[in-house]
């Protein structure tokens, strides 16, 4: 039996708590409810430890990310069945702690995600739910089918909670019909707000700047005001809606009667969840509606737009005046008086945001609109000599830097965009970017510090062997990799006595 492992992972730990090989092959997948809004590193924590006596193949936390924690070729411990482990890939779910254990949808989409590459992998072209369990466990799946089983039919548990039980019957049909190669068989190529759970709110800013940029000079409308409408309905990218639909200005399923063009919504994906809409006397009411989802941030940004100019108030546009505005201020208003929100203080709202972050550097006005913006590799801004490229597209300058030590990525503002500048100054790549991280320390007597650098008290306790998460990097004295700080709050270690893991 030939055995394979996702592709879609993120992070790697694997745990000890497994039988070995499988005797079986595989034609079960398991999910389960973890019973807490976890993070794939915390899962991948508690499946490391011995006394855990559990584990999983792979786990979703509550950002969709995946961790693997057992291989595929191997029967992990997981729904109290060594015969459905042995036949099973176990899916632990971030979900909530009460009952019905619901999860994100981030989470669920993710899993729908998962059960596609595992049957594909696996030459499966159909995913089964019987929602019964004899019939389930007297069928014999066929060489190109899957069956959904449950722990609650092998143990006395809710596992994997009724939000997931009920959805059950849809999780089995949408894999099936991607299998099929039916609607959502291509992966979204476009930037997910996902991509935005671990950014400060300057980062974020900085990461979807040249999307507004870019769609002004497609729309005409002020980028600093779609930007502002993009911090203010998401949340910096991070709401329910963004993270579950790519939806980050709450744009709904109906609106004006869907009468404009050049939207890049499908027509049919929506997001349903609650949300309060504010009446004139300043109340509120609590309203279950329809949101749109999309396959990305880009198209979120676009439709955005195309609703803000074609969107009618019977004959008459609703926000005429918005393309072409050059006065966020103006512009502001227009949205308001046009309807898009029930806020009494929206505009107020807008414009402080455009004013703290200066968003109007995003802007493209008069001639600027058909300059092109490079992203600029060099040593440094001052050492123009040293230049390798100019490049339009940021990714493409990143690998440049990458393929040479010591370059650096700058704007057209003169600003170091890569390796970020974390806020403590560092520049160097050891910014908060990539942290959380788990590092293995194999010697007994590290020393913890109180600080970043030998300067700095010592703790006088010593991590010992094992395996330690990293939170925050910071350059410091004695160290030319850096110093770490260790998620328990214990203090600060030198990362030159430190394996990645």
């Amino acid at each position: 039996m030939g055995f394979t492992n996702s592709p879609l992972v993120a992070f790697t730990l694997l745990s000890p708590n497994h039988s070995g090989q499988r005797t079986k092959r595989i034609d079960r997948i398991s999910p389960h409810c973890v019973v807490g809004q976890c993070s794939a590193e915390g899962l991948g924590d508690w499946f490391q430890r011995p006394s855990t006596q559990a584990s999983s193949n792979y786990g979703i936390d509550k950002d969709g990310r995946v961790g693997m924690y057992v291989e595929e070729k191997n029967r992990s411990w997981c729904t109290s069945s060594n015969e459905n482990d042995q036949r099973a890939v176990t899916i632990e779910c971030a979900s909530g702690k009460v009952e019905p254990y619901a999860m994100n949808e981030v989470v669920y989409d993710r899993l729908i995600d998962l059960c596609v590459d595992i049957c594909q992998r696996n030459g499966k072209k159909k995913l089964l739910w019987f929602g019964d369990k004899k019939k389930s466990l007297d069928y014999q799946p066929k060489e190109d089918e899957m069956l959904i089983t449950v722990h609650r039919w092998f143990a006395n548990k809710s596992c994997p909670g009724n939000w997931l039980y009920a959805r059950l019957g849809d999780l089995a049909a949408k894999v099936t019909n991607r299998l099929s190669g039916g609607e959502a068989e291509v992966i979204p190529s476009g930037m997910q707000a996902r991509e935005f759970q671990n950014l400060t709110e300057e980062q974020v800013i900085a990461k979807v700047g040249p999307l507004f940029t870019a769609d002004q000079k497609k729309s005409g409308i002020l980028a600093s005001i779609s930007m502002a409408q993009f911090i203010l309905e998401s949340g910096y990218g991070k709401s329910e809606l963004a993270l579950g639909a790519n939806n980050c200005f709450g744009m709904k399923k109906s609106l004006s009667g869907n009468t404009w063009g050049g939207s890049t919504w499908d027509g049919s994906s929506v997001y349903t969840k609650k949300t309060q809409e504010q009446n004139a006397d300043g109340s509120y009411v609590t309203i279950t509606a329809d949101f749109r989802r999309y396959g990305c941030v880009e198209d979120s940004i676009a439709d955005h737009s195309a609703y803000l100019l074609g969107a009618k108030n019977g004959s008459k546009l609703r926000y005429d005046g918005i393309k072409g505005c050059v006065d966020y201020k103006k512009a502001a208003q227009i949205i308001k008086d046009g309807g898009y929100a029930t806020s009494l203080t929206y505009v107020e709202k807008l414009c402080s945001i455009i004013e703290r972050w200066k968003l109007t550097q995003y802007d493209v006005t008069g001639e600027a609109s058909d300059v092109v913006k490079y992203y600029r590799v060099r040593k440094s801004w001052e050492d123009a000599a040293s230049q390798l490229g100019a490049y339009t597209v940021l990714a493409n300058a990143k690998t440049m830097a990458d393929k040479h030590p010591g370059y650096k990525v700058y704007d057209w503002n003169r600003k170091q965009v890569y390796p970020e500048v974390d806020e403590g100054g560092y520049g160097d790549g050891m910014g908060n970017a990539d942290c959380p991280f788990l590092v293995k320390v194999s010697i007994p007597d590290l020393n913890i510090r109180k600080g970043a650098g030998t300067n700095t008290a010592k703790t006088g306790q010593y991590t010992g062997i094992g395996v330690f998460t990293i939170v925050e990097v910071r350059e410091g004295k004695g160290s030319d990799k850096g110093w770490g700080r260790l998620k328990s709050g214990a203090g600060w270690i030198s990362l030159d006595y430190c394996q990645g893991v």
